[in-house]
């Protein structure tokens, strides 16, 4: 392996291999190289990278030096020395009245050389211009003919696709192109439709005849006597590119086409058979496997992160309304209104069971099931409780009894009254006192002492 940099003159298309010795070479960089005609500034189009050594011809010339200020000022000078040197030739070319095309002019790093580049159908003798041309420059003329696709190569240009011309981008040399490349693409043989500016055959049709060989073997031509899934006919269109065929079935009555694969049809060696002969059967389908394409992840786009579910509200059972008493409920006046409403001319206040009641409104309403079951256990635990409480009164009471027995007591105050009533002598303060509400009654009758 040999380490080289690419480099590019005038960016031409056509790169060469250099030595970088000791230097680090990046893309793009302006460099001094030493060539076969001298000194010259370039570009480099590859960095430091390594080659097998049966790439590389020898001698291979070494790269001087990444390009300074001083060495672009001089290649801006001689930019400027072309253009006059073009207008100067064009003029001396017609004075001499030379069946020639001026295409382009070189001056090269030291400025001891002009290159001439033209274009003509035939010989030019221009020996003349070349004695004018040395007078007025005072350095070494060459005068050089290239031919129609080195012009486009050299002027550039955008081509019928709408990309710039492929011999000014990449291709390095020219190969020949043929006809039959644009008959097996399934292109029109009109040379205005598949010539380039130059005036030649694109280029494009030479390096994609390859692509265009491979997909010949996979699918019949057209005419050919085929077999498909659905029965024998004849095939009468073939694309290539989306590996189609459109073919007319001997079953069908009507002129109708049908549209069949590659995988799903094949020639029949030999063509379509005598009358009377059956068709051999060469049809061996293969179903196609499903490529796995791959997901491309674009970098630049957000990506989506899903919210986390809204933790629910707790929620708030409203409390029980207290029931009142019927004593509290007969209770009318201005005194039980204004406990009530607060004092006259006031609105009421939110009862505390509204505000929960509508705060349970805002956390979500409950089922009629879930509401349903809550009473159904709350009636269950009522019922137990109140089951408890009545064997245990009726327990202690049993028990209370008991002990007033042995100790002579009164059970409670019913049996005090009947014990009072057995022995009135004893409880004498136990009598029925009666209250009357206003003023009391005078007594009538009695003493003197009373009536007074």
């Amino acid at each position: 392996m040999v380490e080289v940099v690419s480099i590019k003159f005038k960016n031409r298309g056509k790169s060469y291999f250099f030595s970088p010795g000791s230097l680090n070479i990046n893309s793009g960089d302006k460099v001094i190289v030493e060539t076969s005609k001298g000194i010259e500034l370039a570009d480099c189009c590859t960095g430091n990278h390594f080659v097998p050594a049966t790439s590389v011809v020898q001698p291979l010339r070494p790269v001087l030096r990444v390009a300074t200020a001083d060495d672009l000022r001089v290649a801006e000078n001689n930019r400027k020395r072309e253009k006059e040197a073009f207008d100067i030739c064009q003029q001396k070319i017609a004075e001499h009245g030379l069946d020639m095309k001026l295409v382009d002019v070189e001056c090269n790093f030291e400025g001891n050389k002009t290159l001439f580049f033209f274009t003509s159908d035939g010989r030019v003798d221009f020996r003349e211009l070349v004695k004018d041309l040395a007078g007025i420059f005072r350095n070494r003329i060459e005068l050089r003919q290239i031919g129609v696709r080195d012009e486009a190569k050299m002027i550039g240009g955008i081509g019928i696709c709408g990309r710039p011309y492929c011999c000014s981008q990449f291709l390095d040399e020219f190969q020949p192109v043929s006809t039959k490349m644009a008959k097996v693409q399934s292109l029109s043989l009109n040379p205005t439709k598949i010539s380039g500016s130059c005036g030649r055959l694109m280029c494009c049709l030479r390096y994609e005849q390859e692509a265009y060989e491979e997909l010949i073997k996979k699918v019949p031509k057209q005419g050919a006597f085929v077999e498909t899934k659905d029965g024998y006919g004849t095939a009468v269109q073939v694309n290539l590119l989306r590996q189609t065929v459109k073919v007319k079935l001997d079953d069908d009555s009507d002129d109708t086409l049908r549209l069949f694969k590659a995988n799903e049809l094949c020639a029949v060696p030999g063509g379509r058979p005598k009358d009377g002969e059956a068709p051999p059967s060469v049809l061996v389908y293969v179903p196609e496997e499903e490529e796995e394409v791959e997901e491309v992840v674009d970098q630049w786009v957000i990506p989506f992160v899903e919210e986390p579910p809204a933790a629910e509200e707790p929620v708030q059972e409203a409390a029980p309304k207290s029931r009142r008493s019927r004593s509290r409920r007969s209770r009318s006046g201005k005194g039980a209104e204004q406990a009530r409403t607060g004092h006259e001319g006031s609105k009421a206040p939110e009862k505390a069971g509204d505000k929960k009641a509508e705060k349970s409104e805002k956390g979500g309403e409950q089922t009629r099931k879930e509401k349903s079951e809550r009473r159904s256990s709350n009636k269950k635990q009522n019922s137990g409780a109140k089951k408890t409480s009545v064997k245990t009164v009726k327990v202690e009471a049993k028990v209370q009894h008991q002990q007033a027995d042995k100790q002579d007591k009164p059970r409670s105050e019913a049996h005090a009254g009947e014990v009072a009533a057995k022995e009135p002598g004893k409880n004498k303060n136990n009598r029925r006192r009666r209250y009357y509400h206003g003023k009391p009654k005078a007594k009538t009758g009695g003493s003197g002492a009373g009536a007074q």
